[in-house]
């Protein structure tokens, strides 16, 4: 016989007293932490503690005693479900201000270095309809809410439930059913739950992940500020007939929305959904968009990486360039035409966007495809001093690769979430540029990184920049000059 299952603690009558990291809240009780999520400062609550760890506990809000005076209604109607925009109910200010802080905090006790005083982070243009990106998953048997499953009408083994919508938090094979998203224009709800409703209609089947069958897989659409939107369609054909059945779904989608000027679909047989190795086709139209930025224009294709909030990027972009070349007191600005590295470039974003202020910049990326965009986008701007690599950074960037194409005088660098590779900051440091602009979309690594660069470089400024309103997310731009 097992053992009995011990009843969570409750503990009542508790204050949320601040925002933690990864968009927690967070209380103290009996000398440890509690970190809870949706929780505001100021409210009062009853909580259930679901994890006891050695140093914290984690818990769940189960009782709203009294709402602090700070708290919103969220405007989502999946708002605490979806998984995503977990603080709709926190002001905008506020959630800076909850950002401004957690950026002040892991430089400070993480980075440990001397720092200046913090720029005021800035706030995005828009708090709605930002993203210019976003993925919808298709399922045969759509997940449901504990409230849901109290519905006396509700009948799990009748009744078409397939769906469209989000994968809950950490569950693969579990699909909310989004029918309002406000993270993007408008125009891909009413895309997306006309293509469902279509889709049911002529007896199309919603994949299943644990069988691997189904035919509507997945859908992500991009749109662009050159008014350009793009929708591909990933499909899984079990049997004969079914890419008769995709050209029908597809000729629909092509004929009611002529603001799609990207129409693609592949056939995904794979396990996962990653479009890096399949072979996409255009049913209309192009296989790409445009965006726009000052008097440049990027091509973005669906294997394309970009900023996923555009005006966003731009004043993230803005930043840092004016770090490449403002003068400051502890040292000149850069003179003359210097040379500058753009590490970890992308599709050449911030290479193309510097290069006119350049003598040359050369572009290092992991990703091929990438390199092959930065390419095109130099050559659709007419850019002609921009050199670009493909390959592992670690491996690429070596004192003989410097030796090669030359000492740079400034260093860009935007890695990914884990940071720089202890090689790479080696590299860094010998290459001695007299100014280096670190980009980061994980605060903490970024701070682990400067304090290794704290030999060679001091931080000059320090710029929060907020790309993802209504999460806990921050980018953070750093200058640096050489010692």
């Amino acid at each position: 016989m097992g053992r009995k299952r011990q009843s969570l603690p409750i503990i009542e009558n508790v204050t949320i007293e601040s925002i933690a990291a990864e968009g927690m809240s967070l209380f103290h009780h009996n000398d440890k932490v509690v970190f809870v999520p949706f929780g505001v400062p100021g409210d009062v609550v009853d909580v259930q503690i679901v994890k006891k760890k050695h140093k914290y506990n984690e818990g769940r809000i189960i009782n709203m005693i009294k709402k602090s005076d700070k708290r919103i209604v969220p405007f989502c109607e999946h708002f605490g479900i979806c998984g995503g925009c977990k603080w709709q109910m926190l002001p905008y200010q506020e959630q800076l201000n909850a950002k401004q802080q957690q950026v002040h905090d892991q430089l400070t006790r993480i980075g440990k270095v001397e720092l200046p005083d913090f720029m005021p982070i800035l706030g995005s243009v828009k708090t709605k309809e930002y993203r210019n990106k976003l993925e919808f998953g298709c399922c045969d048997r759509r997940w449901f809410t504990h409230e849901e499953l109290q519905d006396p009408t509700l009948d799990l083994d009748n009744g078409n439930h397939s769906a469209i919508g989000f994968h809950i938090p950490g569950a693969f094979d579990k699909i909310y059913p989004i029918h309002k998203c406000w993270l993007m224009d408008d125009l891909h709800n009413s895309i997306r739950n006309d293509i469902e409703a279509y889709a049911k209609s002529i007896g199309m089947t919603f994949y299943n992940v644990r069988q691997q069958k189904g035919m509507l897989r997945n859908l992500m659409f991009r749109n662009s500020n050159t008014g350009e939107w793009m929708l591909l369609i990933q499909f899984h054909y079990d049997e004969d007939g079914d890419e008769a059945k995709a050209m029908q779904l597809l000729q629909h989608v092509a004929e009611h929305y002529p603001q799609i000027t990207s129409l693609m679909y592949t056939d995904n047989q794979k396990g996962n959904d990653s479009l890096a190795d399949l072979e996409l086709k255009t049913f209309k139209g192009n296989s790409f968009i445009y965006e726009a930025m000052e008097d440049l224009k990027f091509k973005v294709g669906p294997k394309s990486f970009y900023q996923t909030n555009t005006e966003q990027a731009y004043q993230l972009y803005k930043v840092v360039r004016k770090f490449c070349f403002m003068p400051l007191d502890d040292e000149e600005a850069p003179t003359g035409e210097p040379l500058l590295y753009d590490l970890y470039t992308g599709t050449g974003t911030i290479a193309n966007f510097v290069a006119r202020k350049a003598k040359r910049v050369i572009g290092i990326e992991y990703v091929e495809e990438a390199i092959e965009d930065a390419k095109v986008n130099s050559q659709i701007n007419k850019i002609e001093n921009t050199t670009f690599f493909a390959g592992d950074m670690k491996d690429i960037l070596t004192d003989d690769f410097i030796k090669e194409h030359g000492q740079p005088d400034i260093i860009v660098t935007d890695p990914p979430r884990a940071g720089m590779h202890p090689d790479v900051v080696n590299v860094i440091l010998n290459a001695r540029p007299k100014r280096l602009v670190y980009v980061s979309c994980n605060p903490a690594t970024q701070a682990r990184d400067l304090q290794l660069l704290d030999a060679g470089f001091k931080v000059m400024a320090v710029q929060p920049v907020d790309m993802f309103p209504h999460t806990s997310h921050v980018e953070n731009v750093v200058l640096l000059i050489r010692r």
